[in-house]
């Protein structure tokens, strides 16, 4: 039976997602994802009673334009270019899929340093989609990293989301989640999908640009297993001298994704767990296995993490679960033109005295704008105003604060009203 063409209103969307599938495509290197050609749609005039409707057809053509190379996606958009729509994006936030029972989703930051507004503005569309349909909605303090997790950290971060975000399903801590982790990093090595590598950087990185394998990826997996209990081990491999990675394609376009590592061993004490352990899995494993274990269904991130994507997607695939990947979004980010978000240099300031502290009002952090008394509402009514957007918006401070100030006013009022 031929593939059926679902006609809404007079669309014929089999081909708009086409079209929009390759725009996507040639915009991002190639690699068209499922949420941004849907997200498109409903710009089009796509309403939430028909997603269901069309999802399996974006899946289907997504991945049929994936296949094209780069330059065949450009040859063929060229020639439809005429059909994308150019009508003015649809304001506030559209209709995920499938999220009618609910949705489970999550907001992962690393506590490097204090929350500011740069979080405020990425973790609203998420939970407002939570709010929007109910479900659960998980803040993950992704900390396996002991040379950069900050202490105070664990007990601001919750203090500030409880503010910004109430309701929050429940807080997960990654380092207190390793177990899971270390039987996760079992279970690929079990599979022949991850293997321990002993080289050094210097050579594995000369070796992984060649698109050539190290030696180590053809050890039996029971050596590999040995290695492993090795790096877990206190009287095994130094600091530096093991790495486990993932086995991918070596003939992989994006060396990004060729042998990535998924853990590797720090001795630094942890601020939460001290010297408890010393094996620290990386964040392409501890992603992958928290939205397994959590059963994430929907995911928004920032549109830099698509490489990261592409890993854990690679993870899911190989234990069998690639069905099972949360449908995703990549998320522009608001790009200051005068303003300083880095965690680094916020700490140091503050240490420096260049401030009085987190809450100084100077700082762009959450701290000090809930101090300076900005409401949760103002950040929501922000992001329902924005949508879902994959373009950066460049702006500077006193453009971002103007407009943060109106949505504050409206907030202010329609609290006045309750």
């Amino acid at each position: 039976m031929q593939d059926r063409i679902i006609m809404t209103k007079e669309k014929n969307w089999k081909e708009k997602i086409k079209v929009y599938a390759l725009k996507n495509a040639v915009e991002h290197e190639g690699k068209a994802q499922e949420g941004s050609v849907i997200s498109a749609l409903f710009h089009e005039g796509l309403k939430r009673e028909d997603v269901k409707d069309v999802i399996k057809i974006v899946k289907e053509e997504v991945g049929k334009i994936n296949k094209l190379t780069v330059q065949q996606q450009k040859k063929e958009f060229e020639k439809r270019e005429d059909e994308v729509s150019h009508r003015a994006e649809r304001e506030g936030l559209p209709e995920l899929p499938d999220a009618e029972k609910g949705v489970v989703m999550r907001f992962a930051p690393n506590p490097s340093g204090p929350l500011h507004i740069g979080h405020a503005i990425s973790v609203m569309p998420s939970y407002l989609y939570f709010k929007r349909y109910g479900g659960k909605f998980y803040i993950r303090l992704e900390d396996t990293d002991p040379e950069t997790a900050f202490k105070d950290s664990y007990k601001s971060f919750k203090e500030e989301f409880d503010w910004l975000c109430p309701g929050v399903t429940a807080y997960i801590i990654q380092s207190d989640r390793m177990k899971w982790y270390y039987e996760y990093a079992e279970k690929l090595i079990k599979k022949n999908a991850a293997y321990v590598c002993t080289c050094s950087q210097e050579k594995f990185k000369k070796l992984k640009d060649k698109q050539q394998a190290c030696p180590c990826r053809a050890i039996s997996i029971e050596e590999n297993l040995e290695r492993w209990n090795k790096m877990l081990d206190k009287k095994g491999y130094k600091e530096g001298g093991a790495v486990l990675r993932f086995k991918s394609d070596l003939q992989l376009e994006n060396p990004a994704l060729r042998e990535f590592p998924l853990a590797r061993i720090k001795l630094k004490a942890h601020p939460r767990q001290g010297k408890k352990y010393r094996v620290w899995p990386m964040m392409h494993l501890c992603v992958a296995v928290d939205d397994i274990e959590y059963k994430m269904t929907h995911i928004i991130r920032a549109k830099e993490h698509r490489d990261n994507a592409e890993r854990q997607k690679m993870i899911y695939k190989v234990l069998g679960l690639e069905k099972q990947y949360p449908w995703t979004f990549f998320l522009g980010r608001y790009k200051f033109t005068d303003l300083v978000l880095s965690k680094r240099k916020l700490l140091a300031g503050v240490k420096a005295g260049d401030f009085t502290g987190f809450d100084d009002p100077n700082l762009p952090t959450l701290a000090s704008l809930r101090k300076r008394g900005y409401l949760p509402e103002a950040f929501a009514k922000m992001a329902e105003d924005r949508g879902l957007s994959e373009v950066d918006k460049v702006l500077s401070k006193e453009d971002f604060f103007q407009l943060l100030d109106n949505y504050q006013k409206e907030a202010i009022s329609e609290a006045g009203k309750k």
